[in-house]
């Protein structure tokens, strides 16, 4: 069982890993209208597998559950809000051809979560947090100074996600639901657009480009529901070491595959990144390995 959680963590982070390679298939096509397309499919495809899964009465208990408690319409509106810009910070950046930009946002975004939480939940922060947190800053700092520009895109896509994730620890949905909501909330706006805005019309691309923008519901829906199968049967500190898989492959896609600048002192400055994980992960791991030992 624990095995089968970690075939499906890792099929979920390198899956998230590849649609870095599925937006750069998609040419022509501006990265508001992809974001759209994303999320007009995504909806569709989680009305499709609902009814084909048979999760559908499950899915509509959840929703009079929301229905009852207004309070997570309006937070579930917000994680809407958050997904569509984490989204289209993703697509616009990659299209723009700073891959490794991303890789940085999905590095910081697990030091983001607990600095999230130190803030707001008020939890208390490990000495090892404060290190790793304290070598990251060093990392953003001494990219910013290289590059002559801060990060923006790596921290709006961190804070994006973390901010998104508290929120939905709030909300007692499943994954599923989750996603088909938010789709939902964001499909009025993103129709709109399309119909209105865009310069093309609803679909009047190439059959080719028309294909992909069909399947980026697919590819967002399912790396979702093999994360929620992972989360269900392995623990929290595997998923831990499991999530630097993404960043990774989108690094290495960055310098190998799309030849973007990867300079000594760019080096560097990951380098700090690297070692606020290492220290992150080892105090998180042996805190965990301390707790198992009481408990027993």
């Amino acid at each position: 069982m624990k095995n089968k959680g970690i075939i499906y963590g890792l099929s979920a982070y390198i899956l998230w890993g590849l649609i870095t390679l599925y937006w750069k298939l998609i040419t022509g096509v501006s990265p508001l209208e992809t974001m759209c397309y994303r999320i007009i499919w995504s909806f569709v495809f989680m009305i499709i597998f609902l009814v084909l899964s048979g999760n559908w009465p499950q899915f509509t208990k959840e929703l009079k559950r929301l229905w009852e408690h207004k309070n997570y319409l309006a937070l579930m509106a917000v994680a809407a809000l958050l997904i569509s810009i984490n989204w289209f910070t993703f697509i616009f950046t990659v299209s723009a051809g700073h891959v490794m930009e991303v890789s940085l946002g999905y590095y910081i975004n697990p030091l983001v979560n607990v600095l999230l939480a130190t803030l707001v939940l008020k939890e208390r922060l490990s000495r090892s947090g404060q290190i790793a947190c304290g070598f990251v800053v060093i990392g953003v700092v001494l990219l910013s100074i290289q590059t002559g520009n801060i990060p923006y895109s790596s921290l709006i896509l961190a804070f994006s996600f973390s901010i998104y994730g508290l929120i939905k620890k709030r909300i007692p949905i499943s994954s599923m639901t989750g996603l088909t909501v938010e789709t939902f909330v964001m499909l009025p706006f993103s129709l709109l657009y399309i119909l209105l805005a865009s310069p093309a019309g609803f679909m009047h691309y190439p059959l080719h480009t028309n294909i992909l923008l069909m399947g980026a519901g697919v590819v967002t829906a399912i790396p979702l529901l093999l994360f929620a199968e992972a989360a269900k049967r392995t623990s929290y500190i595997t998923l831990g070491f499991i999530q630097y898989v993404n960043p990774t492959m989108m690094l290495l896609f960055a310098v190998f595959l799309f030849h973007e600048t990867y300079s000594l002192a760019q080096f560097t400055a990951f380098g700090f990144i690297w070692l606020g994980i290492v220290v992150f992960t080892y105090g998180t791991t042996r805190s965990a390995m301390k707790t198992k030992k009481l408990i027993q």
